[in-house]
């Protein structure tokens, strides 16, 4: 699932690609990918895009006269720029959305320059358009989460402990925190020396210390790194899997801190990556000890294989 890098990187893509231009005409393929029924989507044609920004993991689109489309890619959503006026056709695809120039003496019918395909890899379609109209209507869909990047220590350590949870647990909460998943967690708890399993309220105020500057350096490394390696084309690559992350997705392959295989936990169709040596003085952790600390919400949203998708 996009997390904040990537969903910060491509926000700025898109700002860059479309901002000033006007929604010519949307194709929807997946009409299960639209999840309100007033404002209808294809209010949206003939619309200037005025701008992009983030909610969590959320992509928000600012249309004329305040019409917003709320995005969640969840899992396996992308977008991907395509040659303009392609027509979505394949298994994956949801939607297109064709663009003209939007300049004031632009015709709104004009030539399309560019169209952007919404696709999801997935054969469970659980990627989500909002269509919102006012400001107002944005409120539903913030997820409340501290931005840990604008956060004092303080309101960093009041939001940990507002509830007693693993800290692998509170860090993925989005009401919690915003835009943090199951990834970037991992590569956070390494970076402090945390175990995934330990409760929030047993850190110790040095504990909370090392946490706060752990997500803060690894936010803002792995967003900086994006932005390079996208530069000024079109994010196409967006994973949760990359060949430089410490942990995540690394299972039996070496802690580049120490070298000791890389440990997992699996749940569903999730798994949690940690080093044994770096952050559970050496002690294997169970599944069965995640388990307890899973809500019965949560037991079943991972039976229906649907973890970490706020």
């Amino acid at each position: 699932m996009p997390e904040l890098p990537d969903v910060v990187v491509y926000c700025e893509s898109l700002d860059r690609f479309y901002t000033g231009k006007r929604i010519r005409r949307i194709d929807l393929k997946s009409p299960f990918l639209v999840r309100t029924i007033a404002p209808d989507l294809f209010e949206a044609e003939g619309r200037r895009v005025l701008g992009f920004r983030r909610l969590g993991k959320r992509i928000v689109w600012e249309l004329e006269d305040e019409l917003f489309l709320v995005v969640h890619l969840m899992i396996a959503g992308r977008f991907h720029r395509k040659k303009p006026g392609a027509r979505p056709k394949g298994k994956t695809d949801l939607a297109a959305l064709h663009f003209t120039e939007g300049c004031e003496d632009a015709p709104p019918d004009g030539d399309i320059v560019d169209t952007l395909f919404l696709t999801e890899a997935s054969p469970k379609k659980r990627a989500s358009v909002h269509v919102v109209l006012g400001e107002p209507g944005l409120d539903a869909h913030q997820p409340g989460g501290l931005e840990v990047l604008d956060a004092t220590r303080d309101q960093f350590a009041a939001a940990l402990r507002k509830e007693n949870h693993t800290v692998k647990r509170s860090l993925t909460t989005p009401r919690l925190f915003s835009g943090i998943g199951n990834a970037y967690s991992d590569e956070i708890l390494l970076a402090a020396r945390l175990s995934p399993l330990k409760t929030t309220k047993r850190l110790t105020d040095e504990e909370v210390e090392r946490l706060y500057h752990a997500v803060r350096q690894t936010l803002t490394e792995w967003t900086d790194r994006f932005r390079q390696q996208t530069g000024d084309a079109f994010p196409e690559k967006v994973t949760a899997f990359r060949p430089e992350m410490a942990v995540h997705g690394k299972f039996g392959k070496p802690c580049p801190v120490c070298a000791t295989p890389v440990e997992r936990i699996r749940y569903a169709s999730n798994e949690t990556n940690y080093c044994r040596t770096c952050q559970t003085g050496g002690k294997l952790l169970s599944d069965r000890t995640l388990s307890r600390y899973l809500s019965r919400e949560e037991q079943l949203a991972s039976r229906n294989q649907q973890p970490d998708d706020a």
